[in-house]
């Protein structure tokens, strides 16, 4: 395909890339989107899960939030995909200066990321709302009905962003900086439809705008490099020594 081989130059030639990605750069590990046909959205529960994963649900129904949350949220067998490897290898080689992420799986850091700035927070982060202490998404997963802190009994939230609640200006301050100073910005695996993570696209700047999605999305016409397909194919195609 002649737009990946593009692509590839383009990354080669580039030494100030970031990547911002969405669920599709996820699946390839295992982990169901929510917009596809086989996507969380498309299945069956008693409440829509856009529903399930608000603020106002989680605070007036929290054991049926939590019981939606391990069963489709806490993917914690999942590994890291051939985007997550080449991504971390990108940074390593100093040419990827970050990676902006609307996932909240923590796969990029398990790749070997370093500089993930998460839109939507982490699975990896819980917190007791009474007396703050953390805890790992393994204690959420093994937890019964709403999980408890041990020390002193108050009810855990996970660090995640729910709709209803707002992103964290800092790593959205962050996340413009970088982007506003790229000179190339592969967009993969995300319909760009959720704001105001989808929002940011518009301080990129720089030369060459690479998009990479199965379906199409708002900014397909503003792609100097456009590709209509799963991530692992155009990123497989990347060679680097790092």
């Amino acid at each position: 395909m002649e737009q990946i081989k593009e692509f590839v130059t383009a990354v080669i030639e580039s030494e100030n890339i970031v990547f911002f990605g969405g669920a599709g750069v996820s699946t390839e590990s295992g982990i169901p989107d929510f917009r596809s046909v086989d996507g969380l959205y498309n299945q069956e529960y008693d409440y829509p899960p856009e529903t399930i994963l608000s603020h106002s649900f989680y605070m007036a129904k929290t054991e049926e939030f939590y019981r939606f949350y391990r069963n489709k949220m806490l993917c914690l067998d999942a590994k890291p995909n051939k985007v997550h490897q080449v991504l971390a290898k990108l940074e390593k080689a100093g040419k990827l200066k970050a990676v902006v992420t609307q996932n909240i799986d923590g796969l990029h850091q398990a790749a070997g990321s370093k500089k993930v700035l998460e839109l939507h927070g982490s699975v990896h982060r819980n917190y007791c709302r009474r007396c703050g202490k953390l805890f790992d998404a393994r204690y959420i997963l093994d937890a019964k009905g709403v999980p408890r802190c041990d020390e002193c009994g108050g009810e855990i939230k996970p660090d995640v962003v729910l709709y209803e609640e707002g992103l964290d200006q800092k790593i959205l301050d962050e996340a413009v900086y970088f982007i506003s100073h790229a000179d190339m910005l592969i967009i993969g695996g995300t319909s760009l439809a959720v704001y105001p993570a989808a929002g940011l696209v518009q301080y990129f700047r720089g030369n060459k705008l690479a998009l990479i999605n199965k379906s199409a999305t708002p900014m397909d016409k503003n792609a100097d490099i456009l590709i209509q397909a799963g991530l692992g194919e155009a990123f497989g195609q990347i060679e680097i020594d790092a």
